[in-house]
């Protein structure tokens, strides 16, 4: 850092007697101070190390920004039920350890503190599974991000291209997963959720599995809501993918996002359904066909099957006074 520019000896050579020595001295030294704060200003304001292109432009994320990318996804995705349903077991929380009626606060203590680590926990096994997936599509996809701070965040795969490779597995830290996650969690992962998603984007696309673009994450940190940043990143691959005539492909598990990603042409296809846990995790597959540039997006229709849906969800949370919402952050797989 430069040092700052000092007044004194500037007030000192311009004196000219010293009966105007204490004006001068004060006109002079006011004119100095104020330009040397403003030209200081300016210069901090210049010399910023966050390029002034990534307040508002599409980029793609490197691997030194992958964890800064995956916190925004972690946050994004803290209240979500698919990101719940990898890192929860059935059993609960804290399962059998309230110690029914024994009285005490050493008891109580101790059961609360084991909530908490278990708590904590949870939330590490959480950042760390979106580290890895973010690393992975640094790698071996595309990550892209929009805001100073990666304020909101999109994984893809591109045409073609896998990220479940042995050589991704081992950079990006995947294969700790199977060492991480609890017995139930490997049984949900491995075995459930991979193979799923896998079989059902195959019968869902047919002959163009390998043709489309595949929206894994979109996410917006609670703090950046509002701002468009998710729409900026959905646009920008809408146009690159009518530009190559591909389809775009995405799992939503938030009933309230599929009428966010309708209007930009997204329509339901079928809903999958997570069944190992104590409630089923609904998942909507999504897809937005190609369009001509310049042709307006359609809407969906107030009658789509997916848009009476959530009529009625929304209704049986308004009667049960639940109001439905969420953490407010954005998703492929969660809140927008």
């Amino acid at each position: 850092m430069a040092p700052s520019v000092s007044s004194s000896s500037s007030t000192t050579s311009t004196s000219t007697s010293p009966s105007t020595s204490a004006s001068a001295s004060t006109s002079t030294s006011t004119g100095v101070s104020t330009t040397a704060v403003t030209a200081a200003a300016a210069a901090r304001k210049k010399r910023s190390l966050v390029p002034s292109r990534w307040k508002e432009a599409v980029r793609v994320v490197s691997m030194a920004e992958c964890r800064e990318a995956a916190l925004t996804l972690a946050h994004a995705f803290a209240a979500d039920d698919y990101a719940r349903y990898l890192v929860d077991d059935c059993s609960g929380v804290g399962g059998g350890g309230g110690g029914g009626g024994v009285g005490g606060g050493d008891v109580h203590g101790k059961v609360t503190n084991a909530v908490s680590a278990e708590e904590e926990d949870r939330w590490r096994l959480h950042v760390d599974i979106l580290t890895y997936t973010v690393a992975a599509h640094c790698m071996s996809g595309l990550a892209t991000a929009v805001g100073p701070e990666c304020d909101s965040v999109a994984l893809w795969v591109p045409p073609g291209k896998q990220i479940d490779g042995w050589w991704t597995r081992l950079r990006s830290g995947m294969w700790r997963l199977y060492f991480q996650l609890s017995p139930e969690g490997k049984k949900r992962y491995f075995q459930e959720i991979l193979p799923l998603l896998h079989d059902t984007k195959a019968a869902v696309l047919g002959d163009r599995d390998h043709d489309a673009w595949y929206l894994v994450y979109l996410g917006t940190k609670p703090s950046s809501q509002g701002r468009g940043y998710a729409a900026r990143l959905l646009q920008d691959m809408m146009a690159r993918a009518d530009a190559e005539n591909r389809p775009i492909y995405l799992e939503s598990s938030s009933q309230a996002n599929n009428a966010y990603y309708e209007k930009f042409g997204f329509e339901v296809k079928r809903d999958i359904f997570l069944e190992r846990g104590p409630v089923p995790v609904r998942l909507s597959i999504m897809v937005r066909e190609p369009r001509v540039p310049g042709c307006k997006v359609a809407y969906a229709s107030p009658n789509h099957p997916s848009s009476m849906a959530r009529k009625f969800a929304a209704a049986a949370a308004t009667a049960s006074g639940n109001g439905g919402g969420g953490s407010g952050a954005g998703s492929g797989k969660g809140w927008m």
